[in-house]
């Protein structure tokens, strides 16, 4: 599975990458996260609650950080086993774009599944990922003007609802990336 896609948010480029790299952030925006810590240098492990079609299960996953060019990209590899549900694993590439209007985050996400999760269809998984893309998008800009209230209060009028666009987002970023590892998307998914 391959997605790519981008988000305008209203906060700065450093802003964006502080919570991106913040284990609380993404545990609070990652849809059925239970669990995300450091487990080494650029490391982390987290579980993730899943349901996909008929399926549901507890991902336990493996995310490593590398190629970072802070605050600007980096590159995530990710790994997540379902036991008797499946695997997933891939990378994903984010990059931050300073603009007139805070930063656009771009990512693209390459991933591959196993097991039962891989026979419930690709079509299925997709619609999933994508799902789960846009809802952790939703997430993290809620949090993000919980966090940084000024930045969406002087934000362009033009620019809110482009936020609330289902094309605007495909797949998580560092958090898909996250949810890509545990077999379905994303970092980032995916952050």
């Amino acid at each position: 599975m391959e997605m790519q896609g981008s988000r305008q948010l209203a906060i700065n480029q450093q802003q964006t990458w502080d919570a991106l790299n913040d284990p609380q952030v993404l545990k609070l925006c990652i849809p059925g996260c239970d669990k995300i810590e450091a487990s080494g240098e650029n490391q982390y492990s987290m579980a993730v609650s899943l349901k996909i079609g008929p399926l549901a299960a507890k991902f336990a996953g493996k995310i490593a950080l590398s190629d970072i060019n802070a605050p600007h990209s980096y590159t995530i590899a990710f790994e997540g086993q379902g036991g008797p549900a499946g695997f997933g694993k891939g990378n994903a590439k984010v990059q931050l774009h300073p603009n007139a209007e805070g930063v656009a985050l771009e990512y693209t996400v390459q991933a591959s599944v196993g097991g039962k999760i891989a026979q419930v269809g690709q079509r299925l998984i997709d619609g999933v990922a994508k799902s789960m893309a846009e809802d952790f998008f939703k997430r993290f800009d809620q949090e993000m003007q919980k966090r940084y209230p000024e930045a969406y209060a002087e934000r362009p009028a033009a620019v809110a609802p482009a936020a609330q666009d289902p094309t605007a987002a495909r797949v998580p970023t560092w958090v898909w990336v996250a949810a890509a590892a545990v077999g379905v998307v994303a970092y980032l998914v995916v952050r």
